[in-house]
Parts: C-alpha cells; sequence; structure tokens
C-alpha cells in the first residue's frame, strides 16, 4: 500500500514544479531577449542609432532580431538581419537591405 503514495505523490508535486520551472523560462526568455537587442544593437555599425525587433524566442538555436535605421554618412532607411547564437551568446550581422524594396517604407 505505500507504494502506491508514491506515484501520487509524484502527480501532486508536479504542477508545483512545471509552474516554477514557467516562471523562471519565462524570465529566462526576458533576458534573453534583452541580450539579443542590446548586442545586434552594438554590432549593427552601419546604422545610427538602430532600432530592433527582437523575436521573443528564435529559433532552438538562434535569437533573430531586424535592425531599422539611417545608414551612416547616407540617406534612408536600411534593414539588416541580426543572428544570435544561443550557446556561444555572439551575433553576426546580415548586410545592408533596402528597405523600400522590402516595403517597409511609409506610403506617401
Amino acid at each position: 500500500m505505500n507504494r502506491n503514495i508514491i506515484p501520487l505523490l509524484a502527480m501532486a508535486t508536479f504542477p508545483l514544479l512545471s509552474a516554477a520551472a514557467y516562471a523562471s523560462s519565462d524570465e529566462a526568455w526576458k533576458q534573453m531577449a534583452a541580450d539579443v537587442e542590446a548586442k545586434c544593437k552594438k554590432a549593427a555599425v552601419a546604422i545610427d542609432n538602430p532600432n530592433a525587433a527582437v523575436d521573443p524566442f528564435g529559433t532552438s538555436h538562434y535569437g533573430l532580431a531586424l535592425l531599422t535605421g539611417k545608414p551612416k554618412g547616407a540617406k534612408g532607411l536600411i534593414v539588416q538581419i541580426c543572428v544570435y547564437d544561443k550557446q556561444k551568446k555572439t551575433v553576426e550581422i546580415g548586410s545592408e537591405l533596402d528597405a523600400k524594396k522590402l516595403g517597409l517604407m511609409p506610403a506617401k
């Protein structure tokens, strides 16, 4: 009879453990997104005062962000893709994309 109580205790404890894991995961996602934003903005050397739109979860291996802003020393609006390696915590920036060609410019 005592052996029957172990599965019951495990089932009763599981929801408590999963709630704690969810809470810590939510905070971890926010911290990862903040790290993606900070590192991507720092790496965007071709953009004056870049704005970052961070995918809140990314992929299983990478954080993702779109960086937009005025190109340094030029007019217009450019976009760059930033990829954050979740394991290494490093970023890589793609080449400049023309915001007009992407359909991101406001209608006149």
